[in-house]
């Protein structure tokens, strides 16, 4: 059985098992036609998730490295293998044809962009017109800029009352937040938590510092206390990342009531929480409080513009407890120095002028409109979404599987993500793809793709397309 080696790679686990597929290609100890291991012969042979496995193939099979066959398994294609000669299969045809251009892409999280140019030209236009470009130009403190940190703060009030600048550190995007507070905050070996299932990018954050990971149970709400405090009884954790509302990829929003028990949980077991609340404004109930809003003195919020304004504003922030900031400051530092000063000056402007909130409103009007498309088109369908998430979650019925439904919408020109790639463990098999709303250029782009999906659900047979 392959097995890649890995112990050269320093970056995320499911890139360096694709790294090492292609260099093991290269060099010929792979051929085409090969057949790899499975998801969990794979993930035991390495110690690590099926759901970091499927992650791996997945964007081997987009390099165009391999080729994943239904109820047969994942085969060599060879070094950049074209696209255009993977087979797919065409419903209700019986004949095959092949990938064309024109993938409907519904895996990435994302809001649309198709109206955001202008208000990025207006915003560079004003920029350009000032006075105070000085901020942008230079090398900042730690933590970044203070006016940027004070822009930052009045944005999150609305979250955290009272929010102090000198509490705010600026970060790479959310991502880098990520993985700043827990190398920061957490040892070699030490137990991080999170939902069963979460955001591939803790589970790779998790494993890529060498701590360990353990997936909480979970329900329609989130995590259940009664779980994370039996957790805690066998072991003795350093940290919960949690996305408590629209949670990637269930579109779980945890009640109040919920997020004060595992407050008290925290406390008790004497754990960090690291609220990954990327999504919070999306939420459907103004009442619904920060999970860290519940245990400030150990808690720290994340949170981004990338989700909520513009991808390419990859400026995150960290607010947190006086005590941590000076090994959250010294991380970043640590790993890229400091954020950069122009993408920062640019969102503090945007939020400065207040054209982060037109934005905002009309994102939420968009996924509100993308979420009765999906839920007309899925009628009989159990699919989960909140009114104005980004994405949704399909419940896939028997017999369909998390993987095999996956690669038949792949090879019918609709990518959607499989369950499986979000296994953190804790939890059950499940049946399941997430399914992202936003990415399609118009809602018609959306509603044929979704109806594709519908269409393979229909036919109850997976086998019929092999």
């Amino acid at each position: 059985m392959w097995v890649p080696h890995l112990s050269e790679h320093n970056q995320p686990v499911y890139l360096a098992i694709v790294d090492a597929l292609g260099k093991d290609i290269a060099r010929g100890q792979l051929r085409r036609g090969d057949r790899l291991p499975t998801l969990r012969e794979l993930a035991t042979a390495l110690d690590i998730t099926p759901g970091t496995v499927s992650r791996a193939y997945t964007e081997a099979s987009r390099r165009g490295l391999t080729h994943g066959e239904v109820g047969r398994g994942t085969y060599v294609l060879g070094e950049g293998a074209p696209e255009a000669e993977l087979p797919v299969a065409i419903p209700g045809s019986g004949q095959s044809g092949v990938l064309r251009s024109g993938v409907l892409d519904l895996s990435i999280i994302k809001p649309q962009s198709t109206f955001q140019e202008p208000w990025l030209r207006s915003a560079f236009a004003e920029l350009s017109q000032g006075d105070d470009l000085g901020p942008a130009l230079d090398y900042v403190p730690d933590g970044g800029h203070p006016l940027h940190r004070q822009a930052a703060a009045a944005w999150l009030s609305q979250w955290i009352p009272d929010a102090e600048w000198q509490q705010v550190v600026l970060t790479s995007g959310a991502q880098h937040g990520l993985m700043v507070a827990i190398s920061a905050l957490t040892r070699h070996q030490d137990l991080v938590l999170c939902e069963s299932l979460c955001y591939p990018g803790i589970i790779s954050v998790v494993h890529g510092t060498g701590r360990r990971l353990a997936g909480v149970p979970m329900d329609e709400y989130g995590i259940i206390p009664q779980a994370l405090r039996d957790i805690c009884k066998r072991e003795r954790p350093a940290m919960l990342v949690c996305v408590a509302t629209c949670q990637n990829p269930t579109t779980a929003i945890m009640p109040n009531a919920r997020r004060a028990e595992i407050a008290a949980i925290a406390r008790e077991f004497d754990f960090l929480i690291l609220d990954d609340d990327i999504y919070g404004f999306l939420a459907t109930d103004d009442d619904i409080r920060p999970l860290s809003t519940f245990a400030p003195e150990r808690s720290i919020y994340l949170t981004s513009l990338s989700k909520s304004v513009l991808p390419a504003l990859r400026i995150g922030y960290l607010y947190s407890p006086a005590r941590l900031l000076p090994r959250l400051t010294a991380m970043v530092r640590s790993t890229v120095w400091m954020p950069s000063p122009l993408t920062a000056h640019i969102a503090s402007h945007v939020l400065n002028t207040g054209l982060h909130a037109e934005i905002i409103a009309r994102h939420r009007a968009e996924a509100a409109a993308r979420q009765a498309i999906a839920r007309d088109v899925f009628q009989r369908w159990e699919l989960i979404g909140q009114p104005f998430s980004y994405h949704a979650w399909l419940k896939l019925p028997a017999p369909w599987g998390s993987d095999e439904f996956a690669t038949l919408a792949r090879a019918n020109g609709v990518l959607v993500m499989s369950a499986n790639q979000f296994e953190a463990g804790g939890s059950d098999d499940v049946s399941a793809v997430r399914i992202v709303l936003m990415s399609p250029t118009n809602q018609s782009e959306l509603r044929f793709a979704l109806t594709k999906l519908v269409s393979l659900l229909e036919t109850n047979d997976p086998k019929l397309f092999y």
